[in-house]
């Protein structure tokens, strides 16, 4: 079993490689503001409080989403941040503009985006500064799943049928020429926000407004974020989703995720296992495939985090992110393969082409906790589950007495549990055992 070390409870986990030279070289010697985050995800900054040095980072940050999260207090409580700026930057970024109003920023040796908002407004400021990111264009095509679809379409990748609607009669009328079912989902939106599978075009109607102007989750501006619909033909199949580590066009580590999602009508995700159980053509073939939609995007540095159905044993798009995955998945990965791969990430956007292993030493898996909707009135059988054999970590995203629910996006889950076992079966199986001990009654 690798030697983990738990953080705070919304932190993932970091994965020490025994004997791994080098080992936090890339963010020890950050010095003073070499750092640059991009939006405000909590759980990230709490991960790194522990491993940046002291003053290292600049936080940008929305000024509305300052106020509502209280994000000036949270950066006063972490002493690698040096200061918060606030700027707006989810709805477009000046960069030029922002560097000549803080021409400290000039100092930094790599830039990050902190949530799925700041991806564009991160590989334009890193464009701005000469320093690696995706690169302007790619963040614009992974950041709107239309562009994304066409670009796919046109590259020969494969993609579900889909359209652009402006109305539900659009989307109703597309989901009759497709067998009377779709999906409908918001082409800039994350975590499964607005996303539903319908089963009858009759239904397209009352499903519109969640889609067509989701409910968006805190760290989002006041002033929203313009969104269309994209109306697709529905999959049917395994998802798995795809890791990539680029440097300068070149992918240098790839791994394949094994999902699984809530069945209905909001697919949320409901675990992940790493490494995969495909065999070893199927996972190659998504590889490729992922690496060729990076190369058409003209990505050029960072991570690349894609989504994919097999259908017929051809990969089959479903979306891409150029960030860091979440769910847990870099925690299973730096589990699985021994390795700590949001490091080889900060590495990787310090020009750097760190080295990973390329294969796993065992398996990783990650069961999320569905609660049914109500108030909270008892957690049960938590001792039950961390006694299961491989267990890592239990953790809730509830209380006694708050209200849940219904699972509508990844945020409105009740929790997770995390295991470790010698090959990707046992470790999903011991997330899975550890999972059906706990009861969330709600009433």
């Amino acid at each position: 079993m690798p030697c983990v070390r738990l953080r705070s409870p919304c932190a993932e986990r970091r994965i020490v490689r025994r004997g791994a030279h080098g080992e936090g070289r890339a963010v020890q010697d950050l010095g003073r503001e070499h750092m640059i985050i991009i939006g405000a995800s909590h759980g990230m900054l709490r991960w790194f409080a522990d491993d940046l040095p002291a003053d290292s980072v600049v936080l940008i940050e929305e000024p509305d989403v300052i106020g509502r999260r209280d994000v000036d207090r949270l950066a006063e409580q972490m002493p690698f941040i040096s200061r918060l700026v606030a700027a707006e930057y989810q709805t477009g970024l000046d960069a030029d503009a922002l560097i000549a109003r803080e021409p400290g920023l000039a100092a930094a040796r790599l830039v990050m985006p902190g949530t799925e908002w700041a991806v564009g407004a991160t590989a334009r400021l890193a464009d701005a500064l000469g320093l690696p990111g995706a690169g302007s264009a790619a963040a614009d095509i992974f950041t709107d799943k239309h562009r994304m679809r066409l670009l796919a379409a046109k590259v020969g990748l494969a993609n579900p049928a889909f359209e652009l609607v402006d109305d539900p009669a659009a989307a109703a009328a597309f989901a009759r020429r497709h067998g009377g079912r779709c999906v409908l989902k918001p082409t800039r939106r994350s975590g499964s926000l607005g996303v539903q599978i319908l089963d009858d075009p009759q239904d397209v109607a009352d499903a519109w407004a969640e889609t067509a102007d989701p409910a968006d989750t805190p760290e989002v501006v006041d002033r929203g974020l313009p969104t269309a619909v994209l109306v697709e033909q529905v999959l049917d199949g395994r998802e798995h989703s795809v890791e990539l580590l680029v440097a300068d066009g070149e992918v240098f580590f790839g791994n394949v995720t094994d999902k699984r999602v809530l069945l209905g009508r909001r697919p949320v995700e409901s675990g992940h296992t790493v490494p995969t159980l495909l065999p070893d053509d199927a996972r190659q073939a998504l590889l490729d495939a992922a690496t060729r939609l990076g190369r058409a995007a003209g990505f050029r540095t960072g991570v690349l985090h894609s989504e994919w159905i097999m259908v017929d044993g051809v990969p089959t798009l479903v979306e891409c992110a150029a960030r860091l995955p979440g769910d847990m998945i870099t925690a299973l990965i730096s589990i699985a393969y021994e390795c700590g791969f949001i490091e080889a990430y900060l590495r990787t956007l310090r020009g750097e082409r760190p080295t990973l292993p390329t294969r796993t030493t065992g398996g990783a898996a990650v069961e999320f906790l569905v609660a049914p909707p109500g108030t909270v009135n008892t957690i049960e059988g938590v001792r039950a589950a961390r006694r299961v054999a491989g267990v890592l970590n239990v953790q809730f995203d509830v209380t006694v007495g708050a209200s849940v629910g219904e699972v509508t996006n990844s945020l409105a889950r009740s929790g997770h549990v995390m295991a470790w076992g010698v090959d990707p079966t046992e470790a999903t199986s011991a997330a899975a055992k550890a999972a059906e001990q706990i009861q969330i009654v709600t009433g």
